[in-house]
C-alpha cells in the first residue's frame, strides 16, 4: 500500500509540474494576445481554467499512479504509461503552440492528436485498471471541449 501511495504521489507531482511549466507559456499571452482574440459564445471565463486544470492534473496523476502500481514490468502497464506520457507531452505542447507561439492552428492540430492519443490511453488504462481509466473521463471531456473551443477560436480569427 505504501508503494502504491508513493507512486500515486510521484505521478500527481509530475502531472502538476507539467501543468505548472505549461502555465508559463500561458501567462505570457493570457492578458495580452488572448484578450484580443474573437472567441466563441461558449468560451468560459479565464478564471475557470486554472482550477479545472489543477483538478484534472491531480486526477490524471492518481490514475497514472494506480496503473504504475500494477508493476512496470508488465507489458500492458508499460504500454498504458507510454501512451500516458506521450499524451502528457502533447498536453504541455498545446500551451506552447497556442499561447507561446500564438498559433491556434498548430495548437488545434496538437489537441486533435492529444485527444486521439488520450482515447488510446483510456483504452490501455482500462485494460490495466478500470478505476484508473474512469479517472480520465473528466479529462477526456475537457479535452473534447477544449478542442471545440480551439477550433472556434481558430475559425473566428
Amino acid at each position: 500500500m505504501k508503494k502504491k501511495l508513493f507512486r500515486i504521489g510521484i505521478s500527481v507531482l509530475l502531472c502538476l509540474l507539467i501543468g505548472f511549466l505549461s502555465s508559463i507559456a500561458t501567462k505570457s499571452s493570457i492578458d495580452t494576445w488572448y484578450t484580443t482574440l474573437n472567441k466563441p459564445s461558449f468560451n468560459p471565463p479565464n478564471w475557470i481554467f486554472a482550477p479545472v486544470w489543477v483538478i484534472l492534473y491531480i486526477m490524471m496523476g492518481v490514475a497514472a499512479g494506480i496503473v504504475w502500481s500494477k508493476g512496470f514490468y508488465h507489458k500492458w502497464v508499460k504500454t498504458a504509461l507510454y501512451h500516458f506520457g506521450f499524451q502528457l507531452l502533447l498536453n504541455a505542447a498545446w500551451s506552447i503552440f497556442f499561447f507561446g507561439l500564438q498559433n491556434p492552428l498548430i495548437a488545434l492540430l496538437d489537441i486533435i492528436a492529444l485527444f486521439i492519443l488520450l482515447m488510446f490511453t483510456y483504452r490501455w488504462f482500462k485494460v490495466v485498471n478500470a478505476t484508473a481509466a474512469y479517472l480520465l473521463i473528466p479529462y477526456i471531456i475537457w479535452v473534447a471541449f477544449a478542442t471545440t473551443l480551439n477550433f472556434g477560436i481558430w475559425q473566428l480569427n
